[in-house]
């Protein structure tokens, strides 16, 4: 009984210094049907979206952009020739279009995946921080590697600045017509809606109110040391995805400015991508940057730093930046990877384990992580790791466990 209790009051300072229950888990994997991973992101996310697109053609069966630019664009010139409503020649383009036809095979996915891919682009007119003519030269770069006008979809809204559209009010949110933090604006019109619709078909009806449990911080350093990335990403796991069933996979990259460290939860919660994902079997991963004030050598843009944590789409982090070798490109298809790994059957009965905490980690159905103990697979929080609290586990998949009960 003494030692029991030693491990308790164990079990309970754990529970204090991993912040009542808040410290980051590992990413769980998920049963993911791999013909349905999808990419899209804002401004910088929206430049790696398409980068992870071309990368990892194979991988990612459609990919969305919210005011970004095309391929490459900052391999070859100062970014500011990227942004700021710049016209893109024809002739920078085909020098983008040289690497896709040198790299395709060997340091991207072969580029005639490319044209199977559903795309999706969006920007405001009254956007000044990226512009219109970058997206249409990004649209003219898709057509080029062959992507029908049937899988394009290419929306430009009047009124509408450098922001993620949404069709709902959030707390803290700028207004349509301001390029302003946090990038996010109700503009009468369902951005997250309309992406997925265009990458995944006719949607359910959204959930307004997705359970917060469902929410997951997870730990990123497991997937690299990269400087310009976060120690802890966020991830939207429905409820019906956790238990096994199979799920589509989506990773939504916030812009410059938009990471957890500078706009809190805000891109996470208040896009409108959980609110689809709840009730449609949607995953969504949202990996996180971080400030990176060191300035550093960039392909074409001098020595930078990148202190407003902007996704790398101009070589901060090296010259492959844009290929599948690039630090942030690896570390988030290795994300991908980690989700998508599961081949669970959720056709197959569940068997269900009843048993103390600390029995389900020595028989291998859960792990112990400062003083609590947490499912494999789901990462559900099971409460303290000790003999004195019992849980039921239901198998789902191998290697897969959730809280639950059997018939």
């Amino acid at each position: 009984m003494k030692s029991s209790a030693i491990r308790l009051l164990a079990a309970a300072a754990a529970w204090v210094l991993a912040g009542a229950g808040h410290a980051a888990v590992p990413l769980p994997t998920l049963n993911i049907d791999k013909t349905q991973i999808t990419v899209s992101g804002l401004s910088s996310g929206g430049f790696m979206a398409n980068q992870l697109g071309v990368a990892h053609s194979s991988t990612f069966k459609g990919v969305g952009v919210f005011a970004a630019g095309p391929y490459m664009c900052a391999g070859h010139s100062n970014y500011t020739a990227c942004m700021y409503n710049a016209s893109i020649s024809s002739s920078a383009l085909n020098t983008m279009q040289a690497d896709i036809n040198n790299w395709s095979g060997t340091a991207i996915d072969a580029k005639s995946h490319i044209a199977s891919q559903k795309v999706y682009l969006f920007v405001g007119t009254s956007d000044t921080t990226v512009g219109p003519n970058p997206m249409n030269a990004l649209q003219t770069q898709y057509v080029n590697n062959g992507v029908a006008s049937a899988n394009l979809s290419y929306v430009q809204r009047s009124g509408t600045a450098h922001v993620l559209p949404t069709d709902f009010d959030a707390t803290g949110n700028n207004s349509c017509g301001s390029s302003a933090s946090p990038y996010i604006a109700n503009c009468g019109y369902d951005g997250a809606k309309a992406v997925l619709t265009q990458l995944y078909g006719t949607l359910q009806p959204r959930n307004d109110s997705p359970a917060a449990a469902n929410y997951i911080e997870f730990d990123q350093t497991a997937f690299g040391s990269n400087p310009g990335m976060a120690s802890t990403g966020w991830a939207y796991v429905p409820a019906n995805c956790a238990a096994g069933q199979v799920c589509k996979l989506h990773v939504a990259l916030h812009g410059c400015q938009q990471n957890y460290a500078t706009i809190g939860d805000r891109f996470v919660r208040n896009t409108g991508y959980s609110r689809w994902a709840d009730t449609n079997s949607i995953v969504v991963l949202f990996p996180q940057t971080r400030v990176d004030n060191t300035a550093r050598s960039t392909a074409a843009s001098g020595m930078l730093p990148n202190p407003n944590g902007c996704w790398d789409w101009i070589g901060w982090y090296g010259s492959n930046f844009a290929q599948k070798a690039g630090a942030q490109v690896t570390a988030i298809k290795a994300m991908v990877d980690k989700v998508a790994g599961g081949t669970g059957n959720p056709g197959t009965p569940a068997t269900c384990f009843t048993a103390s905490n600390y029995a389900h980690t020595t028989a291998g159905r859960a792990y112990a992580l400062w003083g609590l103990t947490y499912a494999n697979g789901s990462n559900d929080s099971m409460g303290f790791w000790n003999i004195y609290v019992t849980t039921t586990l239901k198998q789902t998949a191998p290697n897969y466990y959730v809280i639950g009960t059997c018939p």
